[in-house]
C-alpha cells in the first residue's frame, strides 16, 4: 500500500467521525486548518523523526537531529503560507544517553526556533530503545488565506523556490532551511503550494491529486543543484523547497524558478518532457 492510498483511507474514516466546524481543511495538505476567531485560521503540523529512518547517531550530531525535527514541520508551515507561532516537541532517547545530548538537542531545535520567532510551549519526554522525536507545530494565517494543494487550475505556472537535489550530494539534510519567509511572500499570489520533502515527482503528484488536474514538467527548465543528477532533482527528498503553482497574471510577483504549468487530464498525472513521470519520491510505506 502506497502512503497517498493510506491517508485516503483515513481521510474517510475521519469523515464518518465527528466534525467540528472551527476546522476548516483537514486531512490532505501540509496543515489542517483551525478558525478559533472570526478573524484568524492556525494550521497545525506534527513531523516524526526516526533513528534509523532519518538519522543515524554516528554521523548527525545532537544538534543536527534537532535543527532537522523542527525544520520538517517548519517547511510544513512554510507551505501554507503561515507565521510561525509555537511547537510542542515530544522526544524520547535511549537510557544510555546522557544529559549533554538532551541538552545539545534542544539547543539545536531552539536556535532554529529563535530565528522564526517560534516558542517551544512543552511537549514530552520518554525512553525507548531508539531516538524518535515527534514535532507539532502551529502557525497563523489571515482567515481563509492559508496555501492549500487543492488550487491549482489548469493554465496555471508551476514554480520551485530554489534548487533540487541538494540533499543527495551534501550535509543540505542536516541543517535545510525550511522557506518560511518564502512561503509568506505568497499569499495572495499561488493557488496551490507544498513543499518538497518526499521528491519532486510525488509531492507534484500529490499537489495534482489534491487539485483534480494533471502537470506538464519541461527538464531543461529545472534548477538542479551542483552536483545532482536529473534523476535526483526529480525523485531526492529532503530539499524542503516550496513547490507551487500561479495563475498567468501573477507570475511576475512570485519569486521562483517556473518548471511546468498545470494542464487537463487524468488527476495526479505527472509528464516530463511529453512522457508520463512515475512518482519514485520517498513513501514511506512503498
Amino acid at each position: 500500500m502506497r502512503e497517498v492510498d493510506l491517508v485516503h483511507r483515513i481521510r474517510k474514516l475521519a469523515a464518518s467521525g465527528y466534525q467540528n466546524r472551527a476546522v476548516r481543511e483537514g486531512i490532505g495538505d501540509d496543515c489542517a486548518v483551525v478558525r478559533p476567531t472570526p478573524a484568524c485560521d492556525f494550521v497545525l503540523t506534527t513531523d516524526f523523526v526516526l533513528e534509523g529512518r532519518h538519522f543515524h547517531l554516528d554521523t548527525y550530531s545532537p544538534a543536527d537531529i534537532g535543527h532537522k525535527a523542527l525544520a520538517r514541520s517548519l517547511s510544513d508551515l512554510a507551505a501554507m503560507g503561515s507565521e510561525p507561532l509555537f511547537c510542542l516537541v515530544s522526544l524520547a532517547i535511549r537510557p544510555e544517553l546522557a544529559s549533554r545530548w538532551v541538552d545539545a538537542f534542544y539547543k539545536g531545535l531552539l536556535a532554529l526556533a529563535n530565528m522564526h520567532k517560534l516558542t517551544l510551549a512543552g511537549g514530552d519526554l520518554s525512553r525507548f530503545d531508539k531516538v524518535v522525536v515527534d514535532v507539532m507545530c502551529c502557525g497563523r494565517v489571515p482567515k481563509g488565506k492559508a496555501l492549500l494543494r487543492s488550487g491549482a487550475k489548469p493554465g496555471h505556472k508551476i514554480f520551485v523556490s530554489g534548487p533540487l537535489g541538494a540533499a543527495a550530494h551534501s550535509n543540505w539534510q542536516l541543517r535545510a532551511e525550511p522557506r518560511v519567509s518564502a512561503g509568506l511572500k505568497l499569499r495572495g499570489l499561488a493557488s496551490a503550494a507544498i513543499d518538497i520533502s518526499d521528491g519532486l515527482s510525488l509531492d507534484l503528484h500529490r499537489l495534482c491529486l489534491e487539485s483534480n488536474v494533471s502537470a506538464e514538467l519541461n527538464s531543461a527548465l529545472l534548477p538542479i543543484a551542483p552536483g545532482a543528477s536529473l534523476d535526483e532533482a526529480l525523485h531526492g527528498g529532503e530539499d524542503y523547497e516550496l513547490l507551487f503553482t500561479a495563475p498567468q497574471a501573477k507570475i511576475r510577483k512570485v519569486s521562483g524558478t517556473q518548471i511546468g504549468s498545470i494542464t487537463y487530464g487524468k488527476a495526479g498525472q505527472v509528464r516530463l518532457n511529453g512522457r508520463v513521470l512515475k512518482p519514485k519520491g520517498f513513501d514511506h510505506f512503498r
